[in-house]
C-alpha cells in the first residue's frame, strides 16, 4: 500500500466508526492471495468499507465471458487489473459454478460482490468456491439488499428452493424466475430502458447474465453458507444497498 493510500485509509477508519470492524477484517488478509468471482468492485477499493485491494498480495479474477456488460472485453491471462499500482492478477474466463480451469486449492480468500445473485445455482457455486480455499480460508460475500434495489417487490428466496435447485443441478440456462422478474422488477431503480427492452434482456440472460435469480436476506445467507461449509463471522449492512458477510 502506498503512503498516500495508507493515510487515506486511516482517515476513513477514524472518521467512520461503522467501517472500522470491516476495515480491520480486510487488513487481516494483508499479503495474502485471493480470487474474485466477478469484478473488480469499488466495494473492495480505497475509502470502501472493505478495502482488501490495498492489503492483498495478489488477487486473481474470474468472469463468465470474455465480454460482459459490466467489464467490457476481457482477455484471459495476467491482466486482472483491480487496483492502480498493483501487479495484475490472472484473469480467468470460466463459469463461476464450475471453475473448470482452476485446479489448485491454494487461495487464502475468495471475494464476491453482487455476483452470487446472478448465479442460478448458489449452493453449487459456494461449494466450489470453498474448494478454492486453503484450510481456514475466508470468504467475503456482498449481495444486494432488496429494500433499496429493483428487487424491492420480490419475495425473499427460501432455503428449501435453493436446495431444490441444487438437487436438480440447475444451470445457467434456467428460466424459472423470469416470469417473477418481469412482473415485479422495479424499472425505475434500474438502468434506463422500457419494459419491452427489459423483457428481451431477461430472455437473453444466458448471454448477458443480468437477471437476479434469487433474493437474499442475512438469514438466508447464513443458512446457505453453513450448508456449504462456511462459518459466518459477521453480517453488516452498508449503504446504499449492500449486505456484507465475512465467513
Amino acid at each position: 500500500m502506498s503512503i498516500k493510500d495508507n493515510v487515506i485509509t486511516k482517515i476513513s477508519y477514524l472518521k467512520s466508526p461503522f467501517k472500522r470492524e470491516t476495515i480491520c477484517l480486510a487488513k487481516s488478509l494483508k499479503e495474502k492471495t485471493g480470487i474474485e468471482i466477478g469484478g473488480p468492485s469499488s466495494s473492495f477499493s480505497l475509502k470502501s468499507f472493505f478495502p482488501i485491494y490495498l492489503y492483498a498480495k495478489r488477487i486473481d479474477g474470474v468472469n463468465f465471458s470474455n465480454e460482459t456488460i459490466w467489464e467490457g472485453k476481457l482477455n484471459e491471462g495476467f491482466n486482472y487489473s483491480y487496483y492502480s499500482g498493483k501487479e495484475c492478477g490472472y484473469q480467468y474466463i470460466d463459469e463461476a459454478v464450475d471453475l473448470n480451469t482452476i485446479y489448485k486449492n491454494d487461495y487464502e480468500f475468495v471475494l464476491s460482490c453482487h455476483s452470487l445473485e446472478h448465479i442460478a445455482n448458489p449452493i453449487k457455486a459456494l461449494i466450489r468456491w470453498n474448494k478454492l480455499l486453503k484450510p481456514g480460508g475466508k470468504l467475503c460475500l456482498i449481495l444486494p439488499d432488496k429494500k433499496y434495489t429493483f428487487d424491492f417487490n420480490r419475495p425473499y428466496t427460501t432455503f428449501s428452493h435453493l436446495i431444490e435447485d441444487y438437487k436438480k443441478n440447475i444451470d445457467e440456462h434456467d428460466e424459472t424466475h423470469f416470469k417473477e422478474v418481469i412482473q415485479l422488477h422495479d424499472l425505475s431503480k434500474d438502468v434506463k430502458q422500457n419494459k419491452q427492452e427489459f423483457i428481451e434482456r431477461t430472455r437473453n440472460n444466458f448471454i448477458n447474465r443480468c437477471v437476479h435469480h434469487h433474493v437474499f436476506s442475512f438469514e438466508l445467507i447464513n443458512e446457505l453458507l453453513n450448508y456449504c461449509g462456511f462459518e459466518t463471522i459477521i453480517n453488516k449492512e452498508f449503504a446504499p444497498f449492500h449486505l456484507f458477510t465475512f465467513a
